[in-house]
């Protein structure tokens, strides 16, 4: 499991600084200033972490009195599940609206999106359900989940449809804060779980995982850019 999740945090902080920040700071220069870009990323983070936090004092350290402490020590563990699963119904969400977007601009348009989204989404994915695979879930769940959260896409599309007008703005914002998630989900939850690994070997097979997990994000954007 910690092999996997080398992976994942390597694909989401490679989805992060490859594919949302870019995107983000490229949306802020036709719509507002490039400044607000950063501001919206750190607004991401620190939402990031007091919802970790929230999660932590609700679901384990409220709970201390009524459960032993490993129970709690284990649904503290859990937290970092629920933030993937925000992060990755927004980036899903502004997913759907640029790929509606791109279809009411043409036919050509809307498929070279399309596959662009997919191409740059399928690692994540990946990704993705390794992580609700260490938090815990059994593997029905972790796929029921991530099929849930992956609807966000047709959400995304209708609301694309419905606000072709602000629609760039408002996915320059919902990428910016997406961003600032990931990067919270990977430097805060998930390396840190990797650095528990004692094993120099298994360290270094981590080490080679976080590293591919990067590379192909950032790969896929040179050969797919959206």
């Amino acid at each position: 499991m910690l092999i996997l999740i080398a992976f994942s945090a390597g694909s989401i902080l490679g989805a992060a600084h490859f594919d949302l920040l870019p995107e983000a700071i490229e949306l802020a220069r036709e719509h507002y200033e490039e400044s607000f870009a950063y501001i919206y990323i750190t607004m991401g983070f620190i939402f990031f972490f007091f919802i970790e936090r929230f999660v932590y004092w609700y679901h384990g350290h409220g709970h201390e009195t009524d459960i032993s402490v490993k129970t709690a020590d284990r649904a503290a563990t859990k937290s970092f599940v629920y933030l993937n699963l925000i992060g990755d119904g927004i980036h899903n969400f502004v997913d759907g609206m640029i790929i509606a977007v791109s279809f009411l601009t043409g036919l050509s348009v809307g498929l070279a999106a399309t596959a662009a989204v997919i191409f740059h989404e399928l690692p994540q994915e990946m990704g993705d359900y390794g992580i609700l695979i260490f938090g815990g879930f059994n593997r029905r769940k972790a796929l029921l989940l991530n099929f849930v959260v992956a609807l966000a896409v047709i959400v995304g599309g209708i609301s694309g449809v419905l606000l072709i007008e602000t629609v760039e703005q408002l996915s320059g914002v919902l990428i910016a804060l997406s961003a600032g998630g990931f990067i919270y989900l990977a430097a805060s939850e998930l390396i840190p779980e990797l650095q528990e690994e004692k094993s120099f070997k298994k360290s270094v097979v981590q080490f080679a995982l976080f590293v591919l997990g990067i590379a192909l994000i950032w790969s896929l954007g040179i050969i797919f850019p959206e």
